[in-house]
């Protein structure tokens, strides 16, 4: 084995071990209160919570490593679980630290050294970017209770206590406005027409992506991936595969095109790029319906801010510049390696030969990650053999 491969494998093993925060369920509920939602959806909604709100940080603050912190945040849940805000937390630190040394210790040797670190930035809360990390972490699971349309009474208290005495209540001069804007809302008045009001709407639409079920399956089989939880998934797949990346990649805008690439599944639903024979995926009336879906949703911002981050999807789907080529590549790799864990997956599904795959998958991954290709590719011949 060439070392290079050595190093993909490692990169690999941590990327798939990182699947499994996909069935870590927290005490938060989904907006339409149809089921508790994960840890690594909930990782991509604060991480585009950061996003959207990036000009709200205070002087200091690098948005980029803040979103790098939050994509990795809780990937210790995976072995020691979610903690709760309104349950006592003993213990609960030191296994954190071991699961942190164990995840991150799958990483070649270099990642280690470079995101262990972030983590512990994360946790120790000290610098401007990790307290304004933090403060969106412990802001989004408010929005996610005062959002909802039927918000349990339980859950009503625990926001109330939260912000009254726990880890929210200084929000009042961290972050004034979400403080402001969830106290008025807990005594069930409306909020007043701002900016913050329109990212928090758009915030809490981006919910729906939660429950839109992709053909992809979890590595463990054991049911299909949500838009939300891939949206995750591939944007850490891009802080790890940074170095398959040519040089004149902006690897932040990257992260940030996934976060944003399959909003408009909300309105149009996943459409699996194997079905109708790999024909439905580029069909004009699939185009268009996304198209569409796009300027509803992103117009739901600020004015400036949503016709940035509307951009930003459209040179995704363009798929012209280094950036974009780079993010579509990563899209179409984590479903390989998803189906190559589950023992075929989708293939088996679509009968997927693997010259169809090469097309379909291989030449854009190719297009992007050139350096990529060939080790997936031998990974899959395994498969179709």
């Amino acid at each position: 084995m060439t070392q290079a491969a050595h190093h993909l494998d490692a990169q690999f093993a941590f990327l798939n071990e990182a699947d499994r925060l996909k069935s870590v369920l927290r005490a938060n509920f989904l907006l339409d209160d149809a089921r508790a939602e994960n840890s690594a959806e909930h990782s991509w909604h604060v991480a585009l919570w950061a996003l959207v709100f990036a000009d709200t940080a205070p002087a200091g603050t690098d948005i980029s490593r803040a979103i790098s912190m939050l994509l990795l945040h809780d990937l210790v849940e995976i072995d020691a679980g979610d903690h709760p805000i309104h349950l006592p937390n003993s213990g609960q630190a030191l296994a954190e630290e071991k699961a942190a040394k164990r995840l991150f210790g799958l990483l070649p040797q270099g990642a280690f050294e470079a995101l262990h670190p972030l983590w512990l930035e994360f946790e120790a809360g000290k610098t401007a970017t990790a307290r304004f990390a933090k403060a969106v972490d412990h802001t989004q699971p408010l929005f996610q209770v005062l959002f909802s349309a039927n918000p349990r009474a339980d859950h009503i208290e625990i926001v109330r206590q939260n912000l009254a005495s726990g880890r929210a209540s200084d929000l009042a001069t961290r972050w004034p406005d979400a403080h402001a804007a969830a106290t008025v809302m807990l005594a069930g008045e409306p909020l007043p027409p701002s900016a913050f009001r329109q990212c928090l709407t758009f915030l809490a639409e981006a919910d729906a992506l939660k429950s839109v079920n992709r053909a992809t399956t979890l590595c463990d089989a054991s049911r299909r991936e949500n838009s939300a939880e891939h949206s995750w998934h591939i944007a850490l797949y891009a802080l790890i595969l940074a170095d398959q990346a040519s040089s004149d990649v902006d690897l932040p805008r990257v992260i940030q095109m996934l976060l944003l690439h399959d909003l408009v599944e909300i309105d149009v639903g996943d459409v699996p790029l194997h079905s109708a024979n790999g024909a439905a995926h580029s069909a004009s009336n699939i185009l268009a319906a996304e198209a569409e879906a796009a300027i509803r949703i992103f117009g739901l911002l600020p004015n400036d801010l949503g016709k940035d981050l509307h951009v930003m999807w459209q040179e995704f789907e363009a798929n012209l510049t280094p950036s974009a080529q780079f993010a579509k590549s990563l899209d179409r790799v984590q479903p390989v390696m998803q189906n190559i864990q589950c023992g075929g997956g989708s293939w088996v599904e679509y009968k997927v030969t693997f010259d169809q795959l090469e097309s379909r998958v291989g030449q854009k991954v190719a297009n992007g990650a050139p350096r990529l290709w060939p080790y997936v590719r031998n990974r899959c011949l395994k498969f179709f053999e």
